[in-house]
C-alpha cells in the first residue's frame, strides 16, 4: 500500500481543509494524477497520486480539517491493484470532521517553566490567547509560533453566538414561518475565513485613513493605442494599464519609503525592495499574488508576470509562495465598475492603492472645458507610520507619472 499524506503547505500553514476528492475508492489512478483538493488559508492545492494503482481507501472526507502529514488515503499499487473491488473501500467509515479518529494526535501541553519565544509572546499579546492553553509541538513541549497561529485560526473560525431577545425570535417565527426553508447554509471556505479575519484585524490594528486624487488617463490611453500591436507582437503579451500603475508606484515608493515600510512592535522596517501585490478576484475569493522586484522589471516583464498570475489564479494553480512577502498592494475595483472606494490595508503593509473605473468627465484644461478619460485614485494608509503629507505626495507622484508616462522606462 502507498499512503497519501498532506504535503508541506508553506511557512506557518499547519493544516488544511479537504475541498473535494477527484477520485472515489476503487478508481484507478496514474502517477501524479490529481487526487484531492486541499484548501488552505491562502491557496487551493491539488495533491497528486504518489504511485499508480487503485485508490483503496479515503481516510479524510470532504470538509474535514487535516494537519500537515496526516493520512488522506491509500493506493494499492501493482498488478493486483486492478482486481480490487470498490465495494469494500466504499464501506470505509465516513468519519465526521470532529471524530477523534480523524484528528492528528495532540502535542503535549506546554510546561509552565519553559520560557516563551519572543514571537509567541507577541502573538499572545495581540490575540489575547493564553499560550499556556495551547498544546506545544516544540522541544520539551514548547509552544511554537506555528502552534499559536493555528490556535488563533481555530479561535477565528469558531462561530460567535449572537444573543437575541426571546420575544423578537418568537415574533419572527410567527411572521415568517417558512423563511428557514428558503435559506441555504454553506460552510465558509478556509480562504474566506482567512480573508475575513485578516481584514478585520487590519481594521482593528491600524489607524487607517484614505486620501483621494484623480488622474487624466489620456496620455496612457494614447500610448497604448499607438503601441499595443507592436508591444504584443514583440513581447507576446497585451499592453494593459496595470504595468503603468506598478511602474508609477515603484517610482513613488522610492521617493517616499514610509509607504513601503511596516511596523513591527516598536520598530519601523524600511524595505529597500519593491514587491508589489496585485489583487485578483477569483470565484473562491480575493488573492494577492506578488510581483517581486518590480523595480528591476521592464513594462513587458511586469505585464507578463501579472498575466501569468491572472491565468493561474483562475485555474486555482497559485502557490503560497506566490502571495508572500509583498510590500505594497494595488487593487483594481474599476474592472467591476467601481467609481470610487476606500480599499482596506493588506496587513502588515502600510498602504494600498485603489484604481477605479475610467470615465469621461468634463474638466477645465487651459481655461477650456474638455471631456477627458478620468480615474479616481484612492490611497488607504496606516497613519501610525505614514503622515498625511507623505500619503498625498505619493498620490501626486503616481498621478504625474501616469499623465506623463515618458517618466516610465518603456521597453517597446
Amino acid at each position: 500500500m502507498t499512503e497519501i499524506r498532506v504535503p508541506t503547505l508553506g511557512e506557518s500553514v499547519t493544516e488544511a481543509t479537504i475541498g473535494k476528492w477527484f477520485k472515489k475508492p476503487g478508481d484507478a489512478v496514474a502517477v501524479d494524477e490529481p487526487l484531492v483538493e486541499l484548501e488552505t488559508d491562502k491557496v487551493t492545492i491539488e495533491v497528486p497520486a504518489p504511485a499508480a494503482g487503485v485508490l483503496s481507501e479515503i481516510a479524510a472526507r470532504d470538509g474535514q480539517t487535516v494537519a500537515v502529514g496526516a493520512l488522506l488515503g491509500q493506493i494499492q499499487a501493482g498488478a493486483a491493484a486492478a482486481k480490487v473491488s470498490a465495494a469494500p473501500a466504499a464501506a470505509a467509515p465516513n468519519l465526521p470532521a470532529s471524530s477523534p479518529a480523524s484528528k492528528p494526535p495532540e502535542a503535549p501541553a506546554a510546561r509552565a517553566d519553559v520560557p516563551l519565544a519572543p514571537s509567541v509572546r507577541k502573538l499572545t499579546a495581540e490575540s489575547g490567547i493564553d499560550a499556556a492553553t495551547v498544546p506545544g509541538s516544540g522541544r520539551d513541549g514548547r509552544v511554537t509560533k506555528g502552534d499559536m497561529l493555528a490556535a488563533i485560526e481555530r479561535a477565528a473560525a469558531a462561530p460567535i453566538p449572537v444573543a437575541q431577545p426571546a420575544a423578537s425570535i418568537a415574533v419572527r417565527a410567527q411572521s415568517v414561518p417558512d423563511d428557514a426553508s428558503r435559506e441555504e447554509r454553506v460552510k465558509m471556505t478556509r480562504l474566506r475565513q482567512t480573508i475575513a479575519r485578516r481584514l478585520k484585524d487590519a481594521q482593528n490594528t491600524a489607524a487607517m485613513l484614505t486620501t483621494f486624487n484623480e488622474v487624466d488617463m489620456s496620455a496612457v490611453m494614447h500610448l497604448r493605442n499607438a503601441y499595443k500591436d507592436l508591444f504584443e507582437k514583440k513581447h507576446g503579451v497585451k499592453l494593459g494599464f496595470m504595468g503603468f500603475f506598478v511602474g508609477a508606484c515603484v517610482l513613488a515608493l522610492k521617493e517616499l519609503p514610509a509607504v513601503n515600510a511596516e511596523i513591527d512592535g516598536s520598530d519601523i522596517i524600511y524595505k529597500n525592495y519593491y514587491h508589489i501585490g496585485v489583487a485578483v478576484g477569483t470565484e473562491k475569493g480575493l488573492v494577492v499574488p506578488v510581483v517581486r522586484n518590480a523595480d528591476a522589471l521592464s513594462l513587458a516583464g511586469i505585464e507578463k508576470t501579472i498575466g501569468d498570475f491572472g491565468r493561474r489564479a483562475r485555474e486555482g494553480a497559485l502557490k503560497i509562495e506566490d502571495m508572500q512577502g509583498g510590500t505594497f498592494t494595488i487593487s483594481n475595483g474599476g474592472v467591476y465598475g467601481s467609481l470610487m472606494s476606500t480599499p482596506i490595508l493588506n496587513a502588515p503593509q502600510s498602504a494600498i492603492l485603489g484604481m477605479h473605473k475610467i470615465q469621461e468627465r468634463a474638466i477645465v484644461i487651459a481655461g477650456k472645458i474638455e471631456a477627458r478619460p478620468m480615474m479616481y485614485l484612492a490611497l488607504s494608509y496606516d497613519h501610525r507610520i505614514v503622515d498625511g503629507r507623505e500619503a498625498v505626495t505619493f498620490l501626486v507622484r503616481v498621478k504625474e507619472c501616469l499623465e506623463d508616462p515618458a517618466r516610465l522606462v518603456l521597453d517597446l
